[in-house]
């Protein structure tokens, strides 16, 4: 049996495929494809194995962002600065906090012999503030002072033993508040389902994300304001301390912030390989490029970290079939945790220090009077209301913030303006799309012709080669007329989400396509139609996350697939490779957007029933057409509120042809914001670049669809072809 480049014999037995030979027509010069089954399925197994080698092989590629002197305690914390500065920054610590004298004591609501405990806020940034307990010793200490975080599903009254029915040794507030200690108890955003089946922490993780923020760094921002408030009081041992969501925030603030004398990390520490499968919400874009909890560790080293022994996780599970992302928190086996301890012994071996694996005390439970309890959900609602609204401030100042990133834009001459948007195109493919630095395989095609029951075209399946483990699949339409040697352009047909190449071929009941594929096939046109990885619900969209903690995303894999499909199209005899065009709908459009600036063969590009201001479309948390609520949890993409809107992505195809094509009834979003974004293309090829005539935007009295009418003459010109009339 021939061996294949991209599937070796283990996983060909893990997903059930069978090569099979059999005797196939097929496309000269190339090989039978044999395989049997549902190779998108296939497709999307393929992606799958080959990210979680990705993510294997992740721990050993660290090394190369790290170079730690251990020469002195001070040669270290500087040798790793920069990775200090990267960990804040994709974790969304961008905002400058507000300096403050002390926090504002709102009412007391309990207190004993050793201390008092006050209702307290604080400014933090913006117009957002932290809320919780201030816990103050009566015989004053100023000499240690512990910010303690409880898990997103606990308050800080029950962690204080002061309302709920914690049991002590859960109680770790009122732990440390009976040692004498100043605490500090900040409330957290709790995973409850206020908006439709998504928790609370992902609704605001959701549009954080797509501005380039996270719900984590907004929370370690109030502990860090916290800190800070320590610092002008002169404490001199400073401690941070959590359990669950708690122990995340507490070491991801030890390790930011080197004023904290003493970080206490419980029911959290453990390996972060599978870091995908836990609630969306812990996804942080390209975490695992540079850090595992290990790494992360090295930061707090060699000041103090507890790992407390004995500390279990918080168990949570989502399910699949909410509006939410399936995931689960489960506590970490023991050898796990022991292992992450040992990996960061080796990273550090430099350094005498040594992890501190107490056991958790329980406190002595002294009796306390308690007044008036603050109102817990109230001031939930308020802490969710202040985050959602600096969200939605940054969605408003993203155009003035866009416009700066794009600045160096220079729009003199078109060869000016090619010159100066190859920065952005890095940019794009490695900050913001993810991009392998694998080289593509020979294609090695394999084709089989394909019944389409039509006597104008010949259609043939594909599948290319494009990594170990990674195919392209589709389907190539070719028009029976073709005379040897002549060459004609290609269009790419692209189909949406849940698509598949024979939706756009008039195999399967998808109206909204038209058959596009074979209809310019009947025009005339060499037409492919490529099997994108948008399809089977879940299955791919755990691919994102799985992605996302590389610094990838779907599109780090499509992009070097369509790159292999155009290489080999133009290759083709028939093919001229400077006529291939892009036409998607739907998902296919949003591809539209984002693969043809990264693959240059592609000569025009044609958004249809897609095109609008999609940060808005991910962000608005006002706006009834916003992902925020919806099901498409795999939909954000990080800080493309601050990099890249549609605007901008056409800016990367441009000077190339590029087409909005538009429904007036799509329901993706309304004319206005189509025509708001669009105005801005308009106005860069037109009034800058002086060639408004590469780009048109077509509505039509229709709905999510092609229309097949505009987009059809905007071919024929900028092809230059003409194309045969078809009823």
């Amino acid at each position: 049996m021939k061996k294949y480049h991209f599937l070796n014999v283990g996983i060909l037995c893990f997903l059930g495929f069978a090569l099979q030979a059999q005797t196939v027509q097929l496309l000269p010069k190339t090989q039978s494809l044999t395989w049997q089954g549902d190779i998108a399925s296939m497709l999307i197994d393929s992606c799958d194995a080959f990210l979680l080698n990705e993510i294997k092989q992740s721990i050993n590629l660290r090394k190369k962002y790290w170079n730690r002197d251990f020469s002195s305690p001070e040669t270290y914390e500087k040798s790793i600065e920069k990775n200090r500065s990267s960990f804040a920054e994709i974790i969304g610590i961008r905002e400058k906090r507000i300096p403050f004298n002390s926090p504002d004591i709102l009412d007391k609501v309990a207190e004993n012999s050793i201390y008092r405990v006050n209702v307290v806020r604080w400014p933090v940034f913006g117009q957002v503030y932290s809320e919780g307990l201030l816990v103050s010793p009566i015989k004053a200490n100023t000499s240690e002072a512990v910010i303690v975080i409880p898990d997103a599903d606990q308050t800080p009254e029950e962690i204080m033993g002061i309302s709920g029915n914690l049991p002590l040794e859960m109680q770790r507030a009122r732990l440390l508040a009976e040692q004498g200690l100043t605490v500090l108890i900040p409330a957290i955003i709790n995973r409850e389902t206020a908006h439709k089946k998504i928790s609370n922490r992902e609704f605001l993780y959701r549009s954080a994300f797509e501005l380039g923020r996270h719900l984590i760094g907004y929370e370690v921002q109030k502990i860090l304001a916290g800190v800070d408030w320590f610092t002008t009081l002169g404490i001199e041992n400073i401690m941070v301390s959590g359990w669950g969501e708690g122990g995340l925030l507490a070491f991801y603030a030890g390790a930011i912030d080197i004023r904290i004398d003493e970080t206490v990390v419980a029911g959290y520490f453990a390996s972060r390989q599978n870091v995908w499968q836990e609630p969306a919400y812990r996804n942080i874009f390209g975490l695992l490029e540079q850090f595992g909890d290990a790494e992360i560790a090295s930061m707090i080293v060699p000041r103090k970290l507890t790992i407390p022994i004995d500390n279990d996780a918080p168990t949570i599970v989502i399910p699949s079939g909410t509006e939410s992302k399936p995931g689960r928190l489960v506590p970490p086996e023991t050898k796990e945790v022991e292992n992450e301890i040992n990996r960061l012994y080796k990273l550090t071996s430099g350094l005498a220090w040594k992890v501190s694996r107490q056991k958790t005390q329980k406190p002595k439970g002294i009796k306390t009077t308690i007044f008036q309890l603050p109102d817990a959900n109230a001031r939930h609602i308020r802490l969710m209301n202040e985050l959602d609204k600096h969200n939605q401030w940054l969605l408003t100042e993203g155009t003035y913030i866009r416009k700066a990133f794009m600045s160096d834009i220079n729009t003199e001459s078109l060869e000016a303006f090619e010159k100066s948007i190859k920065p952005y195109k890095t940019y794009f493919a490695e900050e913001i799309i993810g991009k392998f630095d694998h080289t593509l395989l020979p294609p090695n095609a394999r084709t089989r012709k394909l019944d389409v029951g039509n006597d104008e075209v010949t259609a043939y399946e594909v599948v290319l080669d494009v990594f170990e483990n990674i195919f392209a699949y589709g389907i190539l339409v070719i028009p029976n007329d073709i005379k040897s040697g002549e060459k004609r352009p290609v269009v790419v047909c692209q189909h949406g989400l849940e698509g598949r190449p024979q939706s756009t071929i008039g195999q399967q009941d998808y109206h909204y396509y038209k058959a596009f594929t074979t209809t310019l096939a009947e025009k005339g046109y060499i037409t492919f139609a490529p099997q994108n990885i948008y399809i089977f619900g879940d299955r791919f969209r755990m691919l994102q996350f799985k992605s996302n903690a590389i610094k990838k995303t779907l599109f780090s894999i499509m992009v070097p697939q369509h790159q292999q499909i155009t290489n080999w199209l133009g290759s083709l005899g028939m093919v001229d490779k400077d006529r291939i065009a892009f036409y998607g709908l739907s998902y296919g459009g949003k591809s539209a957007m984002r693969i043809p600036p990264l693959v240059d063969n592609y000569c025009l590009s044609i958004c249809s029933a897609d095109f609008n201001e999609w940060v808005w479309k991910n962000a608005s948390t006002r706006s009834p057409y916003s992902y925020a609520f919806m099901s498409e949890y795999e939909i954000f993409e990080w800080n493309l509120g601050g990099t890249f809107n549609y605007a901008e992505m056409a800016t990367l195809i441009a000077p190339r042809p590029f087409m909005v094509e538009r429904g007036h009834f799509d329901g993706v979003a309304p004319d206005e914001t189509v025509a708001y974004e669009y105005a801005k293309v308009r106005y860069l090829y037109n009034a800058l670049l002086k060639i408004g005539d590469r780009t048109e935007i077509e509505f039509f009295d229709g709905p999510h669809s092609i229309n097949g009418k505009g987009t059809y003459e905007f071919l024929d010109k900028h092809l230059k072809f003409k194309s045969k009339k078809t009823d």
